[in-house]
């Protein structure tokens, strides 16, 4: 089985990623009500192709990881946050998730900061279970912070030093 190839976004990724983003919306992960047309594109004024990992399994992108500020505020530069991953159903099993959770502590490394941050909703065990496999530790809960599909939902923050 071939490794994923992971790679920073192009702008010319936008349009496949915008698929890829609507094809793997859940409310699992998902706090956005789902995406309708028309779409808006996937790279914005907070989300950049610069800030975008892309994974690619047999030349077709098949994963991203977005990664941003945790806040605006100077004091708070030296942290990066996922703010958003998602691997397509058919990659699923094969590492993806893993490669762009390793490429993000990387990149976060090699952009100065000190520690890398996620939050991550509390019935969303998959994801919870990899983010810990990868060293990343609960630092807080906001219980029931959301209301999907009539349920009430934890919002959990996770942390790591990188």
């Amino acid at each position: 089985m071939p490794e994923p190839y992971i790679r920073t976004a192009l702008p010319d990724d936008d349009e496949e990623l915008g698929v890829l983003d609507r094809a793997t919306w859940s409310h699992l992960h998902a706090v956005v009500p789902a995406p309708q047309p028309p779409y808006v594109p996937f790279f914005d004024d907070r989300h950049s192709a610069a800030d975008t990992l892309v994974a690619e399994l047999d030349r077709r992108i098949v994963g991203y990881l977005r990664l941003g500020f945790a806040t605006p505020l100077a004091a708070n530069v030296h942290v990066r946050q996922i703010q958003g991953l998602a691997v397509a159903e058919e990659a699923r099993g094969r590492g993806v998730g893993r490669a762009l959770i390793r490429a993000a502590v990387e990149e976060t490394r090699r952009r100065g900061a000190r520690r890398i941050t996620l939050r991550v909703l509390g019935h969303n065990a998959p994801a919870r279970k990899l983010y810990e496999s990868e060293g990343f530790v609960v630092e807080g809960l906001l219980p029931e912070e959301f209301l999907l599909d009539g349920k009430y939902v934890d919002d959990v923050f996770m942390g790591r030093p990188v």
